[in-house]
C-alpha cells in the first residue's frame, strides 16, 4: 500500500510513523489520561483498515484526520488535543513554499498527481516537465491572487473544478474551430512571414499542419479543422499536373487520347492526396508543441460541407486516403504498426453515405473497418444534429452540422443567422450564412453532483437548495475566466486573433466583442450524474423511477445558463465534462468528506457526465438511445459511447451501430482495445492488474510491467490517450 506526501511523490505505508505520532502526543499527557500501548496499537491498525479500503492512494493529510477520529473515538481527548497542536507544529514548520517541492518532485518524476494530470504528455520529457512547471507556478499564482477565496476554496475542496489553473494567469482560452478555409484562400503570416495562398494540394496540407502547431501554442484545449477547405486545392493540383502532362507528353511527341490523359492525371492526383494527407497524419503525430504535447487536433469530415459536385468528389478521395492511413496506423520505434493518438477524426453520417445503395456507402464501410481497428473515426449524425442545432430563423431538421472543438465541446448555433455581421473582420465572411468557424470557447468550471447530493444527505429540499448556491458559485467562476480574457490584446496571439484562425483584427485591438453576443461560449461543466441520481433516489437515472429525477436536474442547468446568458449576453452553455485527472480528484473528495458508500464513493473514479456507469448491464442500442435524450440536454459538449469486443472480423455489425447512430444519436463513437507488448510482440489487450495497492500495467502474455516497453492506447475522455492514465482512470 502506497501514500501521497505533501509533494506529490508516492512512498510505502509505514504504521509505524502513526504509532510514533500518536505515542509523542501521547506522552505529553498526564498518566490517567494516556492511551495504553494497546491503544495506541489498535488505533493504528485501524487507521491502516481504513487507508486499505480506502479506494485510492491515500494522502498523508487524510491519514492525519483519520487518527484524529481514533483517538477521540477512544475517549483520550486531551491526547486528540496534543496530536492535533503537534499537527499544527509539524505545519509552521513547513514555511518553503509547498510549490517548490511540487516542482522538484516532478522533475525527479516523483509526483504521482501531477505526472498522469494529461495521457497524452509524457512527463519524463524536459519539454513536459518545463509546462508543468511553468504551471505549477501558475496555478500557485491563480490560487493566490487572482481567483476569489470562495472559488479557490472550491475547487480544493472538490466542490466544482476549475479547468486548466495551470494556463489562467495568461490570457489564453480554452479551445477552438480554426477557419482554415480564410487562412488558405486569403493568407496568414507565421512566425512574421507571410504565407500566400497554396499553388498545390501537398502545400496546403504543409501549411494547414504549421497552422495547427501556431494554433495548439497560443490557447490550451482542443482545436478542429474540416478537411472541406483542403478540398478545393486538389483541382489546384488537378490542373497543374494536366499541364505538367500535356507539357511531358509534348516533349516525347505523344498526343494521349483524352481518356489516357485523364488517367494519368489522376493517378498522379491520387498520388499527392496520397502524400498531403501523409503529411498531416505524420506531421500532427511529430509535432511538439510548446506545453510538451502532439496538438490536440481533431479533423472534420464532412460530403455535404463541400460546394459543388466536383468538390464533393475531391473532398471524398481526400477522405478516403485519410481512413486508409489511419487504418493502417503509424510505425513505433520498434517498426510496429501501432494506433496514435491524433488526430482525432470525426465522421459525418448523411444520406449521401449511411446505406448500401447510396453513393458514398465506400467511405462508410472503410471508416468501419478503421474504427474496428484504431477507434476513429467517431460519428455526428446529420440528421440528429440538423434537429438539434437550429440558427437564427431555422426549424428542427434544417438546421446545422458542424464539428466540435476537440473532443466534445460544441460551439451554440448562430443566433445572429448571419455570422454575427462579420466582427471577427474574416475573409471569408458570407452574409445571411451561419458562421462556426474562427469560433471558440472561453473555458469550463465543473460542478460535482454527486458532492451536492451527498452534502444534502438525501434531503431533496436541501438538494435543490445547495445545488442553486453550487450553480451561482460555479457562475462567478466562470465570469472570472471570461473576466481574464477582456481587454486581451490581438497581439497576444497573432495567429488566432491578427491572421485569420480565430479573427483579423487590428494590432493593438482588444478581443473584447468576440466575448459576447454568442460568438464565442463559455462552458458550465457537470459530472457524476449518475452518482447523484443514486444517492438521491436509490436508483439509476436508466431506472424509468429516477429517471425524471435525472433530467429536471440537468433542466435546472440548461435553466440556468440561459438565466446568465439573457442577463450578460454571453453564451454560457452545459458541458459534459470529458473528466481526466478530475474524476480521481472528485472521487478522493467525496471519500474524504463522506466516506465510503456502498455505489456511490467506492471506486476511484466518478462517472463522466450523464453517462450510463460503467458497470450496468446494458446493450450497445438502448444506451444509445436512452444517452440521447442527454446529450440534447448538453448543448455545449457531449459525447456518448459504447465499449465493444474485437470488431475486425464483424464490420457488419459496426455498420448497424452506426446507421444506429445516424437514425437516433447526434454524436458517438465505439470503443475497443488497441495494444502491443514491445518485450514479446503481444498484439491485443494490455491487463491492468493490482500491485501493492496500486493498479499497474501487465503483458497478459509474458507479464512485462515496464510502460516504455508497451504501447497502450485508451479512450476514457472522449480522445485517445497513450501516455497512460491516473490511478482512477486506470481503475476505470
Amino acid at each position: 500500500m502506497k501514500i501521497i506526501k505533501r509533494n506529490g511523490s508516492e512512498v510505502p505505508f509505514d504504521i509505524k510513523k502513526i504509532s510514533g505520532a500518536i505515542a509523542k502526543a501521547n506522552a505529553e499527557v498526564a498518566e490517567a489520561d494516556r492511551l495504553t500501548e494497546r491503544q495506541i496499537m489498535y488505533a493504528s491498525a485501524n487507521v491502516a483498515d481504513l487507508c486499505e479500503a480506502a479506494g485510492h492512494t491515500v494522502s498523508v493529510e487524510e491519514i492525519q484526520d483519520l487518527v484524529e477520529d481514533e483517538i477521540m473515538r477512544l475517549d483520550r481527548f486531551e491526547v486528540a488535543r496534543k496530536y492535533i497542536i503537534y499537527r499544527y507544529l509539524q505545519n509552521q514548520k513547513r514555511h518553503k513554499n509547498t510549490t517548490d517541492d511540487q516542482i522538484l518532485a516532478l522533475i525527479e518524476s516523483n509526483n504521482e498527481e501531477v505526472k498522469q494530470e494529461n495521457s497524452n504528455k509524457n512527463p519524463s520529457v524536459v519539454s513536459v516537465q518545463r509546462d508543468y512547471m511553468a504551471g505549477e507556478v501558475s496555478k500557485d499564482l491563480t490560487m493566490r491572487n487572482l481567483l476569489p477565496a470562495d472559488v479557490v476554496e472550491a475547487h480544493k475542496e472538490g466542490y466544482i473544478h476549475f479547468h486548466d489553473a495551470d494556463y489562467f494567469a495568461q490570457h489564453m482560452h480554452n479551445c477552438d474551430l480554426v477557419n482554415l478555409e480564410d487562412m488558405l484562400q486569403n493568407g496568414t503570416v507565421i512566425s512574421g512571414t507571410l504565407i500566400e495562398k497554396p499553388h498545390s494540394f501537398s502545400t496546403a496540407c504543409n501549411i494547414a499542419t504549421q497552422i495547427i502547431a501556431q494554433v495548439a501554442s497560443c490557447q490550451y484545449g482542443g482545436q478542429s479543422i474540416s478537411l472541406t477547405h483542403l478540398a478545393p486545392f486538389v483541382d489546384v493540383s488537378r490542373q497543374k499536373i494536366r499541364r505538367q502532362v500535356i507539357e511531358e507528353m509534348n516533349v516525347f511527341g505523344i498526343e494521349p487520347s483524352a481518356e489516357k490523359l485523364e488517367e494519368v492525371v489522376e493517378n498522379r492526383v491520387r498520388d499527392e492526396i496520397r502524400r498531403g494527407v501523409q503529411t498531416i497524419q505524420y506531421q500532427v503525430v511529430t509535432l511538439m508543441t510548446t506545453n510538451g504535447q502532439a496538438p490536440f487536433i481533431t479533423v472534420f469530415m464532412y460530403l455535404n460541407e463541400a460546394r459543388s459536385e466536383q468538390e464533393k468528389h475531391d473532398l471524398a478521395i481526400i477522405i478516403e486516403e485519410m481512413l486508409r492511413q489511419r487504418y493502417e496506423g503509424v510505425k513505433n520505434e520498434e517498426g510496429v504498426w501501432i494506433t496514435p493518438a491524433f488526430p482525432k477524426l470525426i465522421y459525418v453520417l448523411e444520406e449521401d453515405n449511411v446505406t448500401e445503395d447510396s453513393k458514398y456507402f465506400y467511405l462508410t464501410k472503410l471508416a468501419a473497418k478503421c474504427t474496428a481497428k484504431r477507434m476513429v473515426p467517431d460519428y455526428i449524425s446529420e440528421k440528429k444534429m440538423r434537429e438539434l442545432k437550429l440558427s437564427k430563423g431555422e426549424v428542427e431538421g434544417e438546421g446545422d452540422t458542424y464539428t466540435c472543438m476537440g473532443c466534445r465541446s460544441f460551439l451554440t448555433p448562430d443566433r445572429s443567422g448571419n455570422g454575427y455581421d462579420n466582427v471577427s473582420r474574416a475573409g471569408n465572411y458570407e452574409p445571411g450564412k451561419p458562421k462556426y468557424y474562427g469560433r471558440f470557447n472561453q473555458g469550463v468550471v465543473t460542478i460535482s453532483l454527486p458532492d451536492v447530493a451527498l452534502s444534502s444527505y438525501g434531503d431533496m429540499d436541501k438538494f435543490w437548495e445547495i445545488f442553486e448556491e453550487r450553480l451561482e458559485l460555479c457562475h462567478r467562476a466562470l465570469r472570472c475566466r471570461h473576466e481574464r480574457l477582456r481587454g486581451t490584446l490581438s497581439d497576444a496571439a497573432p495567429i488566432l486573433w491578427q491572421y485569420g484562425a480565430l479573427a483579423r483584427l487590428d494590432k493593438g485591438e482588444t478581443i473584447d466583442k468576440l466575448l459576447y453576443g454568442g460568438y464565442s461560449t463559455i462552458s458550465l461543466g457537470f459530472a457524476g450524474l449518475y452518482e447523484c441520481v443514486k444517492y438521491m433516489t436509490g436508483h439509476s437515472h436508466t431506472d424509468a423511477e429516477a429517471t425524471p429525477f435525472a433530467l429536471a436536474v440537468m433542466q435546472k442547468m440548461n435553466d440556468k445558463t440561459a438565466e446568465w446568458k439573457a442577463a450578460e449576453n454571453i453564451d454560457y452553455s452545459l458541458y459534459g465534462t470529458p473528466l481526466e485527472s478530475t474524476t480521481y480528484k472528485f472521487a478522493k473528495s467525496l471519500q474524504r468528506r463522506f466516506g465510503i458508500i456502498k455505489g456511490i464513493t467506492d471506486k476511484g473514479y466518478i462517472t463522466n457526465s450523464y453517462h450510463v456507469h460503467v458497470c450496468e448491464e446494458i446493450d450497445a442500442f438502448t444506451k444509445l438511445k436512452f444517452e440521447a435524450e442527454f446529450q440534447r440536454l448538453s448543448p455545449g459538449g457531449a459525447i456518448s459511447y459504447i465499449e465493444v469486443p474485437d470488431m475486425q472480423d464483424n464490420l457488419q455489425a459496426v455498420i448497424r451501430v452506426m446507421q444506429y447512430i445516424y437514425d437516433n444519436i447526434m454524436y458517438a463513437e465505439l470503443n475497443t482495445k488497441s495494444d502491443y507488448c514491445q518485450v514479446c510482440g503481444f498484439d491485443g489487450e494490455i491487463q491492468v492488474v493490482e500491485d501493492d495497492g496500486k493498479l499497474v500495467w501487465e503483458c497478459p502474455s509474458c507479464g512485462n510491467r515496464d510502460q516504455d516497453k508497451m504501447n497502450v492506447a485508451r479512450r476514457t475522455c472522449g480522445y485517445i490517450g497513450t501516455q497512460y492514465w491516473n490511478q482512477g482512470r486506470t481503475d476505470l
